[in-house]
């Protein structure tokens, strides 16, 4: 009995041709994902803490308030400033302020939205606000950051406050 097919028989060359092709396309493949993963790497390295967000804490007493701050102008004039030992007040029935050393710039910074548990700066008259309940939009007051932590305290706050870094 005898057996026939149709087709060519493939060319043990042509074998060894596809496999060495398929073997170069995978080591370009494991390499550009190397050097993806490497540049990722690179990028989470680089990033550091601003990336993550910067944060600084409020201190007064034994209690710590902790703020993120945003990537704004304003916000990094505030930074700069740091570390800071000043007085805080209270103002109205919803926030703390106190006046930093300098002004701050608030070019192309963000308008506060309202909401407990932001930290604002009042243009006009130089105030950062804590604010620790709700409040009217402004187009004067401009957002520095957020609260992350501490935030039943900041109507507790009184006296004299040390700012700093969160390093």
């Amino acid at each position: 009995m005898s057996i026939s097919g149709c087709g060519d028989t493939p060319d043990t060359n042509d074998t060894a041709s596809q496999k060495e092709a398929a073997s170069r396309e995978k080591a370009a493949l494991r390499e550009e994902t190397g050097a993806q993963k490497e540049e990722e790497k690179d990028a989470e390295e680089t990033e550091g803490p601003e990336a993550a967000g910067r944060q600084i804490s409020v201190q007064f007493g034994e209690n710590t308030v902790i703020y993120e701050l945003n990537d704004g102008t304003a916000a990094d004039a505030f930074y700069d400033q740091l570390p800071l030992t000043i007085e805080v007040e209270d103002y109205s029935t919803n926030e703390k302020i106190f006046y930093p050393p300098e002004e701050l710039d608030t070019t192309d910074s963000p308008l506060a939205q309202g909401g407990a548990g932001t930290l604002a700066y009042y243009a006009p008259w130089g105030d950062v606000v804590m604010f620790y309940d709700d409040y009217s939009e402004n187009g004067s007051l401009f957002e520095l950051g957020q609260i992350v932590s501490g935030g039943e305290l900041v109507s507790e706050m009184s006296g004299t406050i040390e700012i700093d870094i969160v390093e």
